[in-house]
């Protein structure tokens, strides 16, 4: 209403006044918060509502029309984020004072007779920034600038994060506030405001902090932000060419991935499945980052030792830590019952049959034929319950891989599966390939083991691409990627120098030499004979021992 505004624009040009005294001192501050108390503007939510949603748009609307263009192109600042391409001087005076008010509410508001609390208050603020910033950005693009709300929200970011006893009690509830204000910034919703997410959702004052929250209560919270800019990128990051605000964004995301796997790679390595389900097949350095991450207390066997022996390390039998929810997309699909179902009874052979054409995808969005996400959760949800039933039974020997229900599935679908299909099975089995655990050796073996019995070139070829495709990106590289890669080029078993493909051109020899000597030395010259058991002396690389013998029927 037009009489609340006058009355709120009143109020305003008051604390503009108070704020702007070159000594600003507490008494002042209390002074107003009692007038805005007795004028009942913040003791209930319609009042309240109201007086926020009016200062942010005083706020805004002052800051957008003190825009000036930069006479210099080589001044300093920031192209606009909105409809202008050119560069702009802002007077942030006015989102500076509104940025004070919030955050003395915030930290010292207090009336017994108010339905309001201090984090209702910040929370009403905030709505209030979020409708501004979505109504403009829809209905006044040409006029839309990201640089506004950005000040406003990295101003409290900086004022209610730092530390403080007043605040200390509150810290994680106001984290929490902003991340859900972010999730709800999403870039896919707002792309015009992608840059000032991202710069947001990694501040130090929020992203360090979430992961650094007792009992890792912030990570869900990040892992949802980080999700949201990974699946953002994913159209952009499956074409050849980028434009240049997309490659800016996707540097700034592997710098984030970088500063996570040095500082928090349990993060990583916690949250390594939902990641790399929203990490294109494409960018196989993004994915070598989060799948490089392992628990800092843990020491990687240096994967180049002579005769390093997998089986016998003592984090070789141990379950990884995952927080992800690995069935979410069996159990939309409607698939989970029948995956268990076989998986325990070895039948019915029917379900092999129709699995294939399970995974086919009816959204005409994608631009895979498969579902990739249902496909992933199917391989590690296997792999995981594959790997239970031969802790089940007591330490016996397991049975062989190429006896048991999951290889069934394994198999079936490597062999019926198109060259996209397999290439996808076969970068679901990669994707497990990490630090030193349960599933890194038992994916180390399947895809041994596929490589070993496949009755098709193809399919050899198609394995060696998907190793060979992590190992020529730049470092880093996952531990359990270079221990497979190893076994299978050394050990005579495999015989993988032998094979037609690795000298079908030039160029492609030269690449595996070069790939061999990172690993291991010079190739060994291709053999006519290979012995059919068991592993030469001196060989390194992955003992499937554990898992029963690779070769055997």
């Amino acid at each position: 209403p037009a009489d609340v505004r006058e009355q709120v624009r009143v109020l305003w040009e008051e604390w503009l006044a108070v704020h702007s005294q070159p000594a600003q001192s507490d008494k002042a501050y209390a002074q107003f918060m009692v007038l805005l108390s007795h004028n009942g503007w913040l003791k209930s939510a319609e009042p309240c509502d109201h007086f926020f949603r009016v200062i942010v748009d005083v706020a805004v609307e002052a800051t957008l029309a003190s825009a000036t263009p930069l006479a210099d192109e080589g001044a300093r600042g920031t192209a606009d984020g909105g409809g202008g391409g050119g560069r702009t001087a802002l007077d942030f005076r006015a989102l500076d004072a509104l940025s004070k008010l919030v955050t003395i509410l915030v930290k010292y508001f207090s009336d017994a007779s108010s339905s309001n609390t201090r984090l209702t208050l910040l929370h009403r603020a905030l709505a209030a920034v979020l409708r501004a910033l979505l109504h403009q950005y829809e209905h006044e693009p040409e006029r839309f600038n990201q640089r506004v709300y950005f000040r406003l929200l990295a101003n409290w970011l900086f004022d209610l994060n730092a530390p403080d006893p007043v605040l200390d009690s509150i810290n994680f509830a106001v984290l929490t506030a902003f991340a859900n204000a972010l999730h709800a910034l999403q870039p896919a919703r707002l792309p015009g405001f992608a840059f000032a997410w991202l710069e947001l959702s990694t501040h130090r004052m929020l992203m360090p902090k979430l992961l650094a929250a007792k009992g890792q209560r912030g990570w869900v919270l990040f892992q949802r932000l980080l999700v949201h800019l990974l699946r953002f990128l994913h159209p952009f990051l499956q074409q050849a060419q980028l434009p240049s605000p997309v490659r800016l964004l996707y540097r700034g995301l592997l710098r984030v991935l970088l500063v996570l796997l040095h500082d928090f790679p349990e993060f990583l390595s916690e949250y390594h499945f939902a990641l790399i389900d929203a990490i294109p097949h494409t960018c196989v350095q993004m994915r070598n980052i989060v799948l490089s991450a392992f628990p800092r207390n843990m020491r990687l066997p240096d994967p180049f030792t002579p005769n390093l022996k997998v089986d016998l390390l003592a984090e070789i039998t141990q379950s990884p830590r995952t927080l992800s929810n690995v069935p979410h997309a069996l159990d939309s699909a409607g698939l989970r019952g029948a995956v268990d179902s076989y998986l325990k009874q070895r039948a019915p052979f029917t379900f092999l049959l129709e699995l294939r054409l399970r995974l086919l995808t009816v959204d005409s969005e994608r631009r895979s034929r498969y579902n990739v996400p249902l496909l992933n959760s199917l391989v590690l949800h296997v792999g995981m319950q594959a790997i239970l039933q031969m802790q089940a039974k007591g330490g016996q020997p397991a049975a062989p891989l190429s006896n048991c229900a999951p290889m069934d599935i394994f198999q079936q679908l490597s062999a019926e599966l198109d060259c996209e299909g397999r290439y996808l099975l076969l970068n679901a089995f990669a994707n497990q390939l990490r630090h030193p655990n349960n599933q890194t050796h038992y994916f180390s073996c399947v895809l041994l083991f596929l490589f070993h019995e496949a009755t098709a070139e193809q399919l050899q070829e198609q394995i060696t691409r998907v190793l060979v495709e992590r190992l020529i990106v730049h470092r880093p590289h996952p531990w359990g990627l270079l221990i497979t890669f190893i076994e299978l080029i050394k050990n005579p078993r495999y015989n993988f120098w032998a094979k037609p493909f690795i000298r079908a051109a030039p160029e492609i020899e030269k690449l595996f030499e070069s790939v061999s000597r990172s690993c291991m030395g010079p190739p060994p010259a291709p053999s006519a004979s290979v012995a059919a058991s068991g592993r030469a002396d001196g060989d390194d690389g992955a003992s499937c021992s554990s898992f029963a013998a690779v070769g055997e029927q």
